[in-house]
């Protein structure tokens, strides 16, 4: 059982020159502006441009205050990533970190978790990039058949309910062989081969795409915000909460996964040319300048037309078609498709250098630590990522996959926030970043009893239902239950080991977003872990390098 939780030392994982188990080291080219921009690449795609109308829907204006709850969640979990990666200055992010503060199983977890995130999270993004493509393409006259615009699943669920639409279209028309039909999302799928092939061919191509592709986004976002506030009808923001705060709450899902992606700047640690000063910069910077861009876009989209009208894919798009702007129409989908490619561009980044990570540890086979000579990437890892999210686009759906990535990294966030209160304090030194000791021995015990007392008075019989089966609670109330019981028991940790507010803040925001998912969404990831620990001991286990240490001669 100790040999579960054996921990990597608090270094670097990466020789500074020469071959690190069959596969030479990464090549440096990136600065502070480089890693801001890769963060802003990530962050701003989907989340704006597809899944916001969902959480606009649900909460109506008030939605704003989840993506604030959210920012202040990754906030304190970027100034974690932020004190890991000044440490540990290597590739892996959050799965290195968790090796070093949790140990090996922790470490495998999380790695496997993130394959949701990066992998699994780009299925989504490519289903929306494909929309908005199809969309831009029917724009200047060009057509594809519905059949090669829509994945199989969702045709084949149009089709059972007989639902009008592209769907039932696609199913009618596309053509057989034998007894199958040939559907599948063509934009989706090669928008895929070709991010694969940008990746593997090197990480300056890659940085200068993405730069290009962050300027162009920004620049058309800005005029979406300028040209909707003309069109904002004040009476649209009221009342501010029509669901209520549980209405807010149920868009955790897809409001979170608006902010998913700044954690993947620190999978380029072992490229950055400075990454204890400015992996935590680009972080922060990052995070900070799509907080600013969501709110507006959260207030913009909600103040031009009813709430309850945004329940749609392409939520942007459709508020300029509600409001007869219809030249912006054009100028939206070309940003989207812009943002999209950008977020893929840096995932499809991010997850290789995951799997190169654990293959150096031994959790993996040793092709996925292999560089290519040339390029400096690892090749391996690229093409396996490729089809890790090329051949699910072809039978899934995005609906599926959109909770399904917001747990495991939710997952990921709370081990990290959790990881760094475990680390032995450090002196501060010249350079670098420092995370903030703030002593949370009476500030978090006093935080828990002023939020008591808040949730009391403004939301009264919060806590009596909380306990009432029957309550309005639902299927929140044990996640809630478990929610404040934990917060107890950090009060209470804070109290007897002085660990720092940070951290903790952290941990108990990302927990409280994780009360946002369903239970289907736990039954799923559940069933996702027993997966990637069969794997573990199968292979992981017997070949961890810390395990052939321990092996007596």
């Amino acid at each position: 059982m100790r040999q579960l939780f054996r921990r990597k030392s608090a270094t670097p994982d990466a020789a500074p020159e020469g071959e690190i188990h069959g596969g030479a080291v990464l090549g440096r080219h990136l600065g502070l502006r480089d890693l801001t921009f890769f963060g802003i690449a990530a962050i701003i795609g989907a989340g704006s441009f597809s899944s916001m109308g969902q959480a606009c829907a649900s909460g109506g204006p008030g939605v704003v205050l989840l993506f604030v709850l959210c920012a202040v969640a990754c906030g304190f979990t970027a100034l974690c990533y932020a004190e890991f990666a000044a440490r540990v200055p290597a590739s892996g992010s959050a799965y290195t970190y968790a090796y070093v503060s949790f140990g090996e199983i922790f470490a495998w977890v999380i790695g496997w978790a993130l394959l949701m995130e990066y992998s699994i999270g780009n299925i989504y993004v490519a289903f929306s990039w494909s929309g908005y493509f199809t969309n831009l393409l029917d724009a200047v006259g060009l057509h594809l058949p519905e059949w090669l615009t829509i994945n199989y699943r969702s045709a084949a669920a149009a089709q059972a309910a007989n639902t009008p639409g592209e769907g039932l279209t696609a199913w009618a028309t596309a053509p057989v062989v034998g007894s199958l039909r040939i559907i599948l999302d063509l934009p989706a799928f090669a928008i895929n081969v070709l991010i694969t092939a940008l990746c593997y061919v090197g990480l300056r191509e890659s940085r200068n795409a993405s730069n290009a592709m962050v300027v162009v986004k920004l620049a058309i976002i800005a005029l979406v915000i300028g040209v909707g506030i003309a069109h904002v009808d004040l009476t649209h923001w009221t009342p501010f909460m029509p669901n209520g705060f549980s209405g807010v709450m149920a868009g955790a899902s897809a409001v979170f996964f608006a902010y998913i992606g700044f954690d993947a700047v620190s999978t380029l640690a072992e490229e950055s040319r400075d990454p204890q000063r400015d992996l935590p910069r680009g972080m922060v910077l990052s995070l900070v300048v799509c907080t600013a861009v969501y709110i507006a876009l959260a207030l913009v989209l909600t103040g031009m037309v009813p709430y309850h009208q945004l329940n749609v894919s392409d939520p942007l798009a459709e508020v300029f078609a509600l409001t007869g702007v219809k030249w912006m129409l054009f100028l939206v989908s070309i940003a989207a498709v812009v943002a999209m490619t950008s977020v893929m561009l840096v995932f499809q980044l991010g997850q290789p250098r995951i799997w190169m990570s654990m293959s150096r540890d031994g959790l993996l086979p040793k092709p996925f630590a292999r560089i290519h000579p040339r390029y400096r990437t690892p090749g391996f890892s690229t093409i396996a990522t490729g089809l890790v999210v090329g051949v699910p686009i072809l039978f899934t759906d995005e609906a599926f996959i959109l909770d399904f990535t917001s747990i495991g990294t939710l997952f990921a966030f709370v081990l990290v926030c959790g990881g760094v209160l475990l680390l032995p304090r450090r002196p501060r030194g010249t350079g670098g970043f420092h995370l903030p000791y703030i002593n949370g021995r009476w500030a978090v015990p006093a935080l828990l009893l002023l939020a008591v007392l808040l949730v009391h008075l403004g939301l009264p019989g919060y806590f009596g239902d909380l306990l009432d089966p029957a309550g309005r609670h639902g299927d929140q109330r044990i996640p809630l239950l478990l929610y404040w019981a934990l917060c107890a028991v950090l009060a209470l940790l804070s109290f007897l080991h002085r660990w720092s507010l940070v951290p903790v803040l952290g941990l108990a925001s990302c927990c409280y977003l994780l009360t946002g998912m369903a239970v289907s969404n736990w039954k799923w990831f559940g069933t996702w872990l027993l997966i990637g620990l069969a794997c573990y001991f199968a292979y992981g286990h017997r070949h961890s390098h810390l395990a052939r240490r321990s092996r007596p001669a």
